[in-house]
């Protein structure tokens, strides 16, 4: 967002007036509609400091209230606005009715607004961009693709399956996640406890033979000192901590884009979101070539609802080796993103004339790599669980043991 100075001629006199907008054109847009008189012209300015204060507050609470449509309810809206508009009504008069029914207040303000900006000449996918935050890249890549085939009811049936889809495999991963989750809460809590009320105890029997302590038995003393000592600002910390890390996540580009580099490096983490992404790729891809999309234009679309971002940095190449007259799957496979064997299917369905056909099935190969991700989670996640709490187990123990041993020495004077 910048900062945009816009001077007015409003009866006979000159007035100006500051404001923030994402671009130029956006600029002269709100200038010529939230001022009255004759715009003069708009430039780009220095925002003084209490608007930059004011912008930041509004920004930093937009973020931290920000909410994303429940899966459930976008689902089910997207169903009754695909059955709505097979039956001829038109998108206005849907999300109306739609909003009108729904029981999320966050689908209800968002629906109401499309349908506001529609009846005010913008396009659907425009409206929607910008809650691409609440209903996420696929929905804004299917919504365009019904806009540019002219059949919207059923991309928005194809875009209802696919959030199923997905939905069902969120479901099998919190599925999957539940036992370690729940067995390192339990670890967690009776850690806390012990380093709370049990290793005080301990400590003043130390304290009182002055005994010498081994490594593990000091990390638990200086442990139990911090919990009982600055707990609760740990605690108001790591809250702040959480509300700037989200805040800097949905405001600074790089920050983001760091962050998903990092991502992309971690163990098994890096592996779900890279076929899960590959996975949205082709399938919204395959969709829009299907459809009679040109290849430039549906590389455009399927990458835009990519959501991280060196992944769709790299993606973004692939449209542009297309526009210089490279192959796609010239393209594809200088991103060093597809397997050898993708990069043959590609290729051989696109000397071949059956690119849409080939693309599903590479769509069903990523798909299947994904489900035997999720499905061998809880496996994978295993040993990393162990190995915490045989960690935490074994620190508990010599922490409290090793000093023991020695207890008798130091009431002997030895």
């Amino acid at each position: 967002m910048k900062y945009y100075l816009a001077t007015v001629l409003s009866k006979g006199k000159k007035v100006q007036h500051g404001f923030y907008a994402e671009g130029k054109k956006e600029a002269m847009y709100i200038a010529k509609v939230r001022y009255p008189g004759i715009v003069v012209n708009v430039m780009e300015g220095a925002a003084p400091l209490d608007d930059q204060l004011k912008h930041f507050k509004e920004r930093f609470m937009g973020n931290i209230k920000k909410k994303k449509v429940k899966p459930d309810s976008l689902i089910a809206a997207i169903r009754q606005l695909a059955v709505m508009t097979n039956a001829g009504i038109s998108v206005h008069d849907a999300l109306n009715e739609i909003a009108r029914a729904a029981n999320d207040p966050v689908l209800e303000e968002i629906f109401s607004s499309v349908a506001e900006d529609i009846n005010s000449g913008s396009s659907m996918s425009k409206s929607m961009e910008n809650f691409r935050f609440q209903l996420g890249g696929l929905t804004l890549a299917m919504v365009e693709l019904g806009e540019q085939t002219g059949n919207m009811a059923d991309s928005l049936y194809q875009l209802a399956d696919m959030l199923e889809e997905i939905r069902r495999n969120v479901i099998k991963f919190k599925k999957a996640m539940a036992y370690p989750r729940n067995v390192m809460i339990a670890m967690a809590v009776a850690f806390t406890i012990l380093i709370s009320y049990v290793v005080p105890q301990f400590k003043k029997i130390f304290e009182e033979l002055h005994a010498d302590l081994p490594l593990p038995t000091i990390i638990l003393l200086k442990l139990e000192y911090l919990f009982n000592n600055f707990g609760p600002y740990i605690l108001a910390g790591l809250i702040v901590f959480f509300i700037i890390f989200r805040y800097m996540l949905n405001t600074n580009r790089e920050f983001k884009f760091r962050w998903h580099q990092l991502l992309l490096k971690t163990y098994l983490i890096k592996n779900l979101i890279m076929f899960s992404t590959l996975n949205r790729f082709t399938l919204v891809f395959s969709a829009l070539v299907k459809a009679g999309i040109p290849i430039a234009d549906a590389l455009e679309t399927s990458v835009a609802m990519i959501d991280n971002l060196p992944l769709q940095e790299k993606l973004l190449t692939v449209r542009q080796a297309v526009e210089k007259g490279a192959s796609l799957s010239e393209g594809l496979a200088d991103t060093g993103l597809f397997e050898n064997m993708i990069i043959q299917m590609i290729s051989a369905g696109e000397q071949g004339g059956q690119l849409d056909s080939m693309l599903e099935k590479v769509t069903d190969y990523y798909k299947m790599r994904f489900d035997q991700i999720i499905d061998g989670l809880a496996e994978a996640i295993e040993p990393i669980m162990l190995f915490m709490i045989a960690a935490m187990v074994l620190l508990l123990a010599l922490g409290i043991f090793l000093p023991m041993w020695s207890l008798n020495d130091a009431v002997h004077g030895r």
